[in-house]
């Protein structure tokens, strides 16, 4: 017969010990192993036996044991993993703070900014240690950003003109993203394409022959996504004219058409201001200067570009607009809108935290 083992303390688990522990287990990002310490300890103290727990959770009796001394002993730190004995830390916090004022305050002498192999020469680090510094404090000198911002006097009116149309519309009016994309190239490789098969990915020739250019005239209708299309070989402002009478001439009769341009010269001459005095339903809306991200039309542009003319072969520019045409008529018989989501404060407060990020930076 045997002996039994010693008895066991009971296991007792408060209110609030009891909410952390179900937050564990609840948890996504909770590691596994801290979530079923969790489990062991819940069910230890409903006053299963650490037989039953390790039946039920399907572990060795052990490692119920384990837990629930631990938890017992240290409560909730109990189940934490104990430090790791290894090798004392060699880098100090000098030497952190000394590569950071370096990364971020010098150059090196024979280049535009630094290499891990670079700064672990200039620190006589190792290039493993610049690399786990750079990687916690989130430097990566080897990256760059450009910018561009609007010097436009009247930017906050425009954005705040602009967003309103798209969040808040006209009743009995259309609201059109016009624009162009202009110089359309007709290319086609030097050697046929060599499609596609297991293993290997569609290839083409580096080199390429021009076959001409062509000019798209776009307006994106915002509330359904709907695209009136005009190709015309020259981008002036008599081609311009043109797509204007276009739209008059599509649009019902009694809607107001509100157009929201950039502010290419082209939009502006004499003449067009002219057919625009003719015809008083057409209300203009100019984006900022440099700022045509607000043109909803340029974000059909880049599906355009994407999927059909990036990777297009034309060998003239009849072919070329011939497929522009199919794609435009595929596209409106489902016309799929782009919805805008941010306010004009929203976009306003961005870009003034934005220019107060450049401003602190520079002193």
């Amino acid at each position: 017969m045997s002996r039994p083992g010693p008895k066991m303390p009971p296991l007792s688990v408060t209110d609030a010990q009891r909410a952390v522990l179900e937050g564990w287990l609840r948890r996504r990002s909770t590691a596994q192993a801290l979530a079923q310490r969790s489990r062991i300890v819940l069910e230890c103290a409903e006053g299963h036996s650490i037989t039953e727990v390790s039946r039920r959770l399907r572990i060795a009796p052990d490692t119920v044991r384990t837990w629930r001394r631990r938890f017992i002993e240290r409560g909730l730190d109990g189940l934490c993993d104990d430090p790791r004995p290894g090798l004392p830390r060699r880098i100090t916090d000098a030497d952190v703070e000394r590569v950071i004022v370096k990364t971020l305050e010098e150059t090196p002498k024979n280049a535009t900014h630094w290499s891990t192999r670079s700064m672990a020469a200039a620190t006589g680090m190792s290039q493993s240690t610049v690399s786990r510094i750079w990687r916690a404090f989130a430097l990566a000198p080897h990256r760059s950003q450009t910018f561009k911002l609007s010097t436009d006097p009247l930017f906050i009116d425009k954005v705040r003109d602009v967003v309103g149309l798209y969040l808040d519309p006209p009743e009995k009016a259309l609201v059109l993203c016009v624009d162009e994309k202009s110089q359309i190239q007709a290319l086609a490789r030097s050697q046929p394409v060599l499609p596609m098969v297991p293993g290997v990915p569609e290839r083409r020739s580096h080199d390429y022959v021009r076959a001409g250019t062509t000019t798209l005239f776009a307006a994106l209708e915002v509330a359904t996504g709907k695209v009136i299309g005009s190709l015309h070989r020259r981008h002036r402002a008599a081609e311009f004219k043109k797509f204007l009478a276009k739209l008059d001439k599509e649009v019902p009769a009694d809607l107001q058409v509100h157009l929201i341009l950039d502010n290419y010269a082209t939009h502006k001459t004499p003449d067009v201001k002219r057919w625009l005095l003719s015809h008083p339903r057409f209300h203009l809306h100019f984006t900022p200067a440099s700022a045509s991200w607000l043109n909803l039309v340029e974000r059909w542009f880049a599906e355009l570009t994407h999927k059909k003319l990036k990777r297009g072969v034309h060998r003239s520019v009849q072919a070329l607009e011939r497929d522009i045409r199919t794609w435009l008529a595929d596209w409106n018989e489902q016309p799929r809108p782009f919805v805008w989501t941010k306010t004009a404060d929203e976009i306003l407060d961005k870009v003034a935290a934005y220019c107060r990020r450049i401003s602190d930076s520079d002193h």
